[in-house]
This record gives C-alpha cells, structure tokens and sequence, in this order.
C-alpha cells in the first residue's frame, strides 16, 4: 500500500510551495523510475481548472504538464471551444509518469496508475485546487474523475455534464474524455472524437461566462 502524499505537504499551501514540496515526494513508488515530478502549471487564480490522469513522455522530460500530443491536440480544443490555455490551471490526478519499457528498452509506454496511487498523491490535487480555487474544474477521462467521485464513477454516463462533488465540498466539475482517447481513434472517426470534445469544453466555457 502506498504511504500517501499528505505527510510531505508543506505548510504554506499557494502554489509555489506546494510545486516546491512536491518535487521530494515519496508518497508511492512512482518517483523511482520517473525523471521528475510534473506539478500542475498555469494561471495561479485560474477560474479554470482542467485534471487529467497523469504526465506522459514528454511530460517527464520537461517537467510540465500537457506538452506532448495529447497536450497539443487539448490546446487546439480549447482554442476551438474559446478558451485561452494562458487563463487555465493545468494538472493531473498522478504526478509522476508510469510506464513500461518497450522491447528494445528504448521506448516508454504509458501505464495506467493504480487506485492506490492515485490515493497516495490525493493530497496534492486537493491542495492544488484549494489554492487555485477556481469556479470550474474540467477532468479529462476516468482517473480524474474517479479521483473526485469514487472508483464506480463512469465517464460515459456523465459526459459533459456539470456534477458538484462532495470533497472538495461544492466544486462543480464538468466530465469529458482525456484527449489522449481521441488521437487513439481511428482516423475516419477522429474529426468527430474532436468535435465532441470540443463541445464538451465549450459547455465549461458557457458556464464561466454565465458567472
């Protein structure tokens, strides 16, 4: 069972310190093999706080979030649904890449975290959005939103609505696909895997300018 991320927190809980903190995490064995802790990155009072699952590649390299395929194809997303990335919070539930070398030993391929990691690195997310405190949280794919609502949760059966979740109390979060599920999509279906995605996020963009 992994230990748990809430013992590292700092006491000063803005976002500075908390990326500070959580760069000597080892609330789960995930930072043995990743390069680095990939914290959250953006506005630091974002109205908009947007959760995927975990850093990739390129991610882990560079050491931000977002900034491999799946983060240029969410960048042409919101750019499509009239949001600016310059004015979003930009996170995952897992803060370090987990993966599997390819034959060869040369290529990382992605994993999926376990429950009890995603459990261990709670804390920072938490404290990522109560410093944040945004209007609206967007979580891509099921990870996130399991993070939020419990294990059973279902993206299919929530998909582009607006929930508010019990922890943190009164957060309204909208649900919607990583967009790491619409590059896997065949190519003949891709163009409309975007445009629904797109029109997820266009919901969230609605919400904010009715606030």
């Amino acid at each position: 069972m992994a230990e748990g991320a809430e013992s590292f927190l700092p006491e000063a809980r803005d976002v500075e310190s908390l990326r500070e903190a959580a760069d000597g995490c080892r609330g789960c064995g995930l930072y043995r093999d990743a390069t680095q802790t990939v914290f959250g990155a953006g506005k630091r009072d974002a109205r908009l706080l947007v959760i995927g699952e975990q850093p990739g590649d390129s991610e882990d390299t560079r050491g931000e979030p977002f900034v491999g395929p799946a983060g240029g194809l969410l960048d042409r997303a919101l750019i499509a649904a009239g949001v600016d990335r310059d004015d979003v919070w930009l996170t995952n539930a897992v803060k370090h890449f987990k993966f599997r070398r390819a034959a060869g030993g040369k290529r990382r391929l992605h994993q999926k975290p376990e429950r009890s990691e995603v459990l261990a690195c709670r804390p920072w997310l938490l404290a990522e959005i109560a410093a944040v405190d945004p209007e609206l949280v967007v979580c891509l794919g099921a990870t996130a939103a399991q993070d939020l609502f419990g294990p059973s949760f279902r993206v299919t059966r929530s998909r582009g609505e607006i929930l508010v979740a019990e922890e943190p109390e009164g957060l309204r979060v909208l649900i919607t696909v990583h967009p790491s599920s619409v590059l896997r999509t065949p190519g003949d279906y891709r163009d409309a895997a975007f445009d629904a995605l797109v029109s997820d996020l266009s919901k969230a963009a609605e919400a904010l300018g009715a606030r």
